[in-house]
């Protein structure tokens, strides 16, 4: 296995310790199920080191997860007469794009680098179809605390429509951006970044035509609907 093989491997596994983190509630929630010191788990999360096999097996055991899956991204290939691994579960990709790099979808030609694992419960019970949900990393400070430089964001590519002040992955001027959206008595909508640093842009009635939104952020480390 080459070096880049070796990085790639332990990305792909970070995101899925990372999904675990989500199901757990919170990386510090994780931490505390598994005893993993939380800068050991960061480490996995950022796939800067690799967990060894009974460590991994905490973390399988924490949330439920298939430990084959969480070890290899695959799924067992076993026949039983419980309900399958897919009855149960739904696998989002995680696209290797970020949502800043510019006009068109970021899903065109960018290579699927894992695929997310939430039950198909967790999804029914937020209204959500997995076959219209992606996932991406977001780009920049802009954002922070809520959503940080190179976090993980899933979005719901079907709520393209502005319904309720939300985080939605929008298009303006050819440009990417995950923000705050907020409807405007005048017909207007604001955009609003959630830190304090960054002002505020203003979409006017009259140019509401330039502003497309790709979808609403529904999940980022966490539940955001």
């Amino acid at each position: 296995m080459s070096e880049t093989d070796i990085q790639a491997f332990a990305k792909a596994l970070g995101e899925r310790i990372r999904t675990c983190a989500g199901r757990a509630g919170s990386g510090e929630e994780l931490s505390r199920r598994t005893g993993i010191p939380r800068s050991t788990l960061e480490s996995y999360l950022n796939g800067e080191s690799e967990p060894k096999v009974s460590r991994l097996v905490s973390i399988a055991h924490a949330v439920e997860a298939d430990i084959e899956w969480l070890a290899t991204g695959k799924l067992r290939q076993v026949a039983t007469d419980a309900a399958t691994e897919d009855d149960v579960y739904a696998y989002i990709p995680l696209y290797d794009a970020h949502i800043s790099q510019g006009h068109g979808s970021w899903t065109d030609g960018a290579r699927v680098l894992t695929k997310l694992a939430f039950t198909r419960y967790s999804l029914r019970k937020k209204g959500l179809s997995p076959e219209t949900l992606a996932a991406v990393r977001v780009d920049g400070d802009s954002n922070e605390p809520i959503l940080g430089d190179g976090d993980t964001v899933m979005v719901d590519l079907s709520r393209n429509v502005l319904q309720g002040e939300a985080f939605y992955v929008i298009r303006l001027d050819d440009l990417l951006y995950a923000k705050r959206l907020q409807r405007l008595y005048d017909g207007g909508v604001k955009i609003i970044s959630a830190n304090s640093a960054y002002e505020a842009m203003t979409v006017p009635p009259g140019r509401l035509s330039t502003l497309h939104i790709i979808g609403r952020v529904v999940w980022a480390g966490g539940w955001m609907i």
